[in-house]
């Protein structure tokens, strides 16, 4: 079986340095990923080409933005996978818009939203739903569960 993957979007390159910690808990869980720079509002049609894309790729998507973060539920609208939205802290609202934006979906279109730059807490999410899939995850989610548990 191949190994687990997980598809991670990001609104801007200002904000890489947020999801690359996703990638990081990811890697340590032993899940490959990869960033993809798209904007919902810049770059829409590279968007819907990403969310259209990834079924078959992915087990699930990781989507990251800011202020007006329309991107988590642009990339959810046009794919079946399960999609976690990291709201982007910003200067002007400290990440409480970008949170209420991510987070206030309409039925139908489900977001899984974490804490405001909670990169970490995304790629744990994704971890547990890939283990259901993938029982070498569970292994690996038991120890950092055990690792944290030992703090």
């Amino acid at each position: 079986m191949a190994s687990p993957r997980v598809g991670i979007i990001v609104g801007s390159k200002s904000d890489l340095a947020v999801v690359e910690k996703a990638q990081e808990q990811l890697k340590e869980l032993g899940i490959d990923s990869d960033i993809t720079v798209a904007s919902a509002h810049r770059t829409p049609k590279k968007v819907e080409k990403y969310a259209r894309e990834a079924e078959g790729k992915y087990v699930c998507l990781i989507a990251a933005a800011g202020m007006a973060a329309a991107l988590p539920g642009c990339v959810a609208a046009q794919t079946t996978l399960p999609v976690i939205g990291i709201p982007i802290k910003s200067k002007a609202l400290e990440g409480m818009d970008a949170l209420l934006a991510i987070v206030q979906m309409p039925p139908g279109v489900p977001v899984a939203t974490v804490a405001i730059d909670g990169a970490k807490n995304a790629a744990i999410l994704a971890a547990q739903i890939a283990a259901l899939k993938y029982s070498e995850v569970t292994a690996k989610l038991k120890g950092l569960k055990a690792k944290l548990a030992a703090q």
